[in-house]
């Protein structure tokens, strides 16, 4: 029986896992996952659907006690990867036991706006958890397909790495990443810059009494690109909430922007608010909270939503594809 069968974890520890090919990422996961079964621990794995099979073949009936999710479909948008973690969290701690997880958001097919985001995720992911809470999470890195860049952004968002050639194991030891941003920087306001809007592109002040005219728009845009009827009012009811947020939090008016981009309808809304809470986007609101659920429910209604907290105000991008 391995190391990591007999030892167990106290705390939060959240890992980068650098592996270099298929078969290295199953030859370092596989311990891991039989560690926490053997230790009794709910397990969840969320990776690429032709890595789980893999998983699957190498485990065989221990597959069976792990849950299995496809990344593609979970995290398709990045920011519904906290929320399918928090459910995992919610399930396991109310079992009183320790956890573990593996989660892959990255891959070599991402967009660069994707790969934006998912490193976002990666950073918040320090502060979506209690320290306190029981789980061991490995997030794998591939050094074979992903950049230099890529991977030195992997160091600054995990408190801790494993590499080498060794599997991961509870019993090596937190290994500390000198790296890391901490979890202060993790939750600071997120300034990385986006690409300006295209010159010529619809442009649109609004204010309380102007929604409408923000509903119209975009539901005029999302004909003129060709979205299906659903995929359109989806578009449109996103928009709709965060043009409202920007009339109550953010100085009573905004401004709505709208293009079309390699195949992608893109609805921005700017104003002079900040938007300082990290989570606010990626925590399901409270069912009595009505107010805060715009950029949630942006979220779940459009293929990628990119949020930006300037000193000149913020920024709510909102792409759904083609």
């Amino acid at each position: 029986m391995s190391d990591q069968a007999t030892h167990s974890h106290a705390g939060y520890r959240h890992d980068a896992l650098l592996y270099a090919g298929t078969a290295e990422f199953v030859s370092r996961t596989s311990p891991f996952i039989r560690g926490g079964l053997a230790a009794g621990e709910p397990v969840m794995v969320a990776t690429s659907a032709h890595k789980i099979e893999l998983l699957r073949s190498e485990l065989g009936h221990e597959a069976q006690q792990v849950v299995f999710a496809d990344m593609a479909q979970v995290g398709a948008n990045p920011a519904r990867i906290i929320p399918f973690w928090s459910e995992f969290v919610d399930r396991s701690a109310a079992a009183g036991r320790s956890f573990r997880g593996i989660g892959e958001p990255i891959w070599a097919g991402r967009s660069a706006a994707e790969l934006v985001e998912c490193q976002r995720h990666e950073s918040l992911l320090n502060v979506a958890v209690s320290q306190e809470t029981p789980m061991w999470l490995l997030c794998p890195y591939d050094t074979e397909v992903l950049e230099p860049d890529v991977i030195r952004e992997a160091l600054r968002s995990h408190p801790f790495v494993t590499e080498g050639s060794r599997p991961a194991t509870a019993a090596q030891g937190p290994q500390r990443n000198d790296l890391f941003r901490g979890i202060d920087a993790s939750a600071a306001p997120f300034d990385a810059p986006l690409a300006p809007p295209p010159s010529g592109c619809h442009e649109f002040e609004f204010g309380m009494g102007a929604i409408t005219t923000v509903r119209e728009i975009v539901a005029a845009s999302a004909y003129a690109a060709g979205l299906g009827a659903a995929r359109a009012a989806d578009l449109v009811q996103a928009a709709h909430e965060v043009a409202v947020n920007s009339v109550r939090h953010g100085g009573g008016r905004g401004v709505l922007r709208v293009w079309r981009d390699a195949g992608a309808l893109i609805c921005e809304v700017t104003d002079q608010g900040r938007i300082t809470e990290p989570l606010v986007d990626r925590q399901r609101p409270d069912a009595r909270a009505a107010t805060r659920r715009g950029l949630w429910l942006a979220n779940q209604l459009c293929d990628l939503v990119q949020i930006r907290s300037l000193r000149s105000g913020s920024v709510v991008r909102l792409v759904m594809n083609g």
